[in-house]
């Protein structure tokens, strides 16, 4: 079965909360759609027409300078959903919606999402819940960038990816992922050797698999716990 045909709630844990009679308003709605990696979903400025629920993609929120400089402040999987503003009443933000992994998500016309949102509920309360979750994820990324070496940073952001994906092999460059992280290649090259040279992961030319995540854990600054932490206080993830 393809994940066109199978039930959003079955691969998108925020759609998977809802109970069975708020869903239905959205599951006629809900549109499968394959996405590609670089595709930008919505740009700074632009009015958001689209609100994305991710499968087993991930979905980069970054700033970009006028220099054309990119960095992520928060990343979203199948946890979440993308288009915040839309729901919230902004319309538009300022950051870029840029997929960094790509499989695939329900899409939704902004409009109807916020209509069924404007209706109360458990879909308001989730949706508020986790934007409460996301932005915790925002501040701590700012404060780990400050506070934190790049092997910590990197540890914790593959755990993050793993946690979006649900799977071992990530499939990104180490250039891409230091424009991510808003660092240098060689220092995420260092990076990437020393979790290596411990046994947590292999990589080679475009693709890191993680080996032993435990051990990625203990390396990972704290960031990572408090961030998992507030998500499953606020929505039993």
């Amino acid at each position: 079965m393809s994940p066109s045909d199978s039930d959003p709630r079955s691969i998108n844990q925020l759609l998977a909360s809802l109970p069975d009679e708020e869903y239905q308003h959205l599951a006629p709605h809900l549109e499968y759609i394959r996405l590609s990696q670089g595709q930008v979903l919505y740009d700074r400025g632009e009015v958001i027409q689209q609100v994305y629920f991710p499968t087993r993609s991930m979905i980069s929120l970054v700033s970009v300078l006028k220099d054309n400089s990119t960095t992520e402040f928060a990343v979203v999987g199948n946890e979440g959903i993308i288009g915040i503003p839309a729901f919230l009443g902004g319309k538009f933000t300022n950051s870029r919606a840029l997929v960094q992994i790509a499989e695939g998500a329900f899409k939704i016309d902004a409009e109807i999402l916020q209509r069924e949102f404007e209706r109360g509920g458990v879909l308001q309360k989730k949706l508020l819940l986790y934007t409460q979750a996301l932005l915790t994820q925002i501040g701590q990324n700012a404060v780990c960038k400050f506070h934190h070496s790049t092997e910590q940073q990197l540890a914790r952001w593959l755990l993050c990816v793993q946690d979006c994906l649900g799977r071992n092999e990530i499939f990104l460059t180490q250039q891409y992922i230091a424009d991510l992280l808003g660092t240098r290649r060689a220092t995420v090259t260092v990076a990437a050797g020393n979790l290596q040279e411990e046994g947590m992961i292999r990589y080679s030319r475009g693709k890191i698999i993680i080996l032993n995540r435990a051990a990625l854990e203990a390396t990972a600054c704290e960031c990572y716990g408090i961030v998992t932490n507030e998500f499953a206080r606020l929505l039993n993830y």
